[in-house]
């Protein structure tokens, strides 16, 4: 990979571009595409359009139904490939909003392959590796944590935080998806787990669990998509945990906030969350939502009304969890362009961009530690230091780590290894925890011949089914 900046990336403006600048920073308005350009939304009004649940019901599952909105735009061979891949490899079934699938390229079938929130939210067979497609040392739970869930589906990794996963459903489903193992529906490549507890007595052990261990502060209500969950039910569940006296940071984690705004701008979400901020303030704790957007080309008007409509209810901050994805935003350019698009005109602080985790299906995906280094260091100095976002390696029965932070790296076998500094509740009696080396594994394709030499040799075959 290259990670060389041009003059003309980043819409480069003729003074800065002539200042020689790798990148050329120039504010770009935002733009809500037609839907209406589109056959099967030719009539559909802008009532509808930004109508929660008319997006809803919209929304595209299959390769029929995506037929139906693109009429004859794509050929039959991409129906195909689609079709392969979700009997075949998807980890995740197919479901995109309209107002993700808005925001795609599909003047024509090979703008369509190429475009960057296509290749993670439609993939096809063939962006899929034909060698390695997936890592020998991947899983489906890559980050072990059903394992460290305290309760069902609530995972206490870090010593002062904790993650509720309230929900395995989400408005739309990213094919690299860390949670592929419990959220969504099963595919035919994986049969989904899951919650044995019913809802409401899962949400309330988690409550339980929360007032007898003090030593939480941080809570991340999760899922699946809490944009999925009746609002009611989540509002509830957060004004809960702020009576909690030692909670004091409450992140609501949403990719709706990019593939369905529509649904935080109803009037009923945005008076409960003003209902949430103000207590949240009387007593000194904290809220914010968490989003998750990959590409500049999905921060839309639409998207920068919700976010704005969010912060206009007193909640702290809202902030971008975006995922480091080879033909999505594995260019410098891409990264700032995102990140100018998020602050700049929709007021979403650019905050975590993690690696793609290490789950089947995935390397085409997935970038090395050394990639993913030199993106880091490219893209310093543009934007703010607070706004900077950083590239994190989520490394098995570690958590997050700073891509600079590995303790060695074996660049021919593309293994880098890491270390902790607290224990996590499954390693409590383990006395070598904190002196342990922790492995993270590179895309073998990215490795040289010597490399992948050595993984045929000394690994069993990828995960093909």
């Amino acid at each position: 990979m290259t990670t060389a900046l041009h003059p003309e990336a980043g819409a480069a403006s003729g003074a800065a571009a002539t200042a020689g600048q790798p990148y050329a920073y120039s504010r770009r308005p935002l733009t809500e595409p037609d839907w209406r350009r589109l056959p099967g939304w030719h009539d559909v009004t802008t009532a509808d359009w930004e109508s929660a649940q008319w997006q809803r019901a919209h929304c595209v599952k299959n390769a029929r139904q995506l037929r139906q909105v693109t009429g004859d735009l794509l050929e039959e061979s991409f129906y195909a490939d689609l079709q392969r891949d979700q009997a075949e490899r998807a980890t995740m079934s197919m479901l995109v909003t309209p107002q993700m699938l808005n925001t795609m390229d599909l003047s024509s079938t090979e703008a369509f392959l190429a475009d960057p929130v296509r290749r993670y939210m439609i993939p096809v067979f063939s962006d899929r590796l034909a060698d390695w497609p997936s890592h020998p040392c991947s899983s489906r739970d890559s980050l072990h944590e059903a394992e460290m869930w305290a309760v069902e589906g609530l995972t206490h990794r870090y010593p002062t935080k904790v993650l509720a996963e309230l929900l395995p459903t989400c408005p739309q489903y990213c094919g690299h998806c860390t949670r592929m193992d419990l959220v969504g529906n099963s595919t035919p490549a994986v049969d989904k787990h899951k919650f044995t507890i019913k809802p409401t007595d899962r949400h309330q052990a988690m409550l339980d669990y929360l007032r007898r261990t003090p030593g939480v502060r941080d809570v991340v209500v999760s899922g699946g998509d809490v944009a999925n969950l009746p609002w009611p039910r989540l509002e509830a569940f957060v004004d809960a945990l702020l009576d909690i006296d030692n909670i004091r940071d409450i992140r609501l984690a949403s990719k709706a906030l990019m593939g369905l705004p529509q649904h935080w701008l109803q009037d009923e979400v945005r008076a409960g969350m003003e209902r949430l901020a103000a207590k949240a303030a009387a007593r000194g704790a904290q809220i914010a939502v968490h989003t998750h957007v990959n590409a500049a080309r999905s921060v839309t008007p639409l998207v920068a009304r919700a976010a704005r409509a969010l912060l206009d209810t007193g909640i702290r901050d809202v902030r971008n969890q975006g995922v480091l994805l080879r033909g999505v935003n594995d260019s410098p350019a891409e990264l700032l362009d995102l990140s100018f698009a998020l602050l700049d005109e929709a007021g979403i602080m650019p905050y975590y961009l993690y690696m793609c985790d290490m789950i089947p299906g995935a390397e085409h995906w997935r970038l090395a530690v050394w990639e993913a280094q030199e993106l880091q260091h490219a893209i310093m100095g543009y934007l703010p230091g607070f706004a900077t976002p950083r590239i994190v390696c989520d490394v098995p029965y570690v958590g997050k780590r700073w891509v600079h932070q590995l303790a060695d790296y074996d660049r021919e076998r593309g293994i880098s290894y890491w270390t902790k500094n607290y224990r996590t509740a499954i390693e409590a009696a383990d006395p070598d925890a904190l002196q342990r080396r922790y492995e993270y594994y590179d895309p073998i394709h990215t490795l040289p011949e010597g490399g992948r030499a050595w993984w045929r040799d000394h690994r069993p075959e990828p995960f093909t089914s």
